[in-house]
């Protein structure tokens, strides 16, 4: 578990065992201090919170953010038992054409703040990504909501155990140019908990 102090409130966080180098990289860089500072710099709402570019820490208001890392990439741990529902905690990437083996950024990441969806919209869902949600999926994104188009695609190590609440007061936060926040919302500090 990781605690998330942030300018909005805390946020706790379970990782998950089956995706040991993402756990095992997170938790290197939270003792580390890597995220104390460090800014939400893409906030989009009923979508997702990103954060984790080192370079955000400080930065002037019209400085684009988001390509900044620790200088290496993790390999995928993409697994189908971990969905993209609301309050998953998934590394951020590059894009497919740059980066076709899915690797994850090796610092940035995104929780899930998402929408709910209904069965029609999620039959839509399945014949775009030609793929198939289970029972427990459906349910999931029909009652706590997410986002499906993302399953499959990236890495989900995480979610969040407490604090949801936080991570819509971040999402409700006024954007302006690259969904940054308009009032910087940065995390204080982050440590490992029981």
């Amino acid at each position: 578990m990781v605690l998330i102090k942030t300018t909005k409130g805390n946020i706790t966080i379970k990782l998950y065992n089956e995706t040991p180098l993402h756990r095992d990289n997170f938790i290197k860089l939270v003792k580390e201090k890597f995220y104390d500072g460090v800014l939400f710099h893409r906030v989009i709402k009923d979508f997702m919170v990103q954060c984790g570019d080192p370079e955000s820490i400080g930065a002037a208001t019209n400085i684009p953010l988001g390509s900044g890392g620790p200088g290496y990439t993790i390999p995928a741990e993409i697994n189908p038992k971990f969905i993209h529902k609301k309050g998953a905690l998934a590394a951020a990437r590059t894009a497919d054409q740059i980066n076709p083996k899915r690797e994850s950024s090796g610092s940035q990441f995104y929780i899930v703040q998402g929408n709910k969806y209904n069965d029609a919209q999620l039959d839509n869902f399945e014949m775009r990504m030609r793929t198939k949600f289970s029972k427990e999926q459906r349910d999931a994104y029909k009652s706590v909501g997410g986002t499906p188009h993302l399953d499959g695609a990236y890495t989900v190590f995480g979610e969040v155990v407490k604090g949801i609440e936080v991570v819509d007061a971040i999402a409700a936060e006024k954007t302006g140019r690259n969904d940054r926040p308009e009032v910087d919302v940065k995390i204080i500090s982050m440590e490992i908990v029981k």
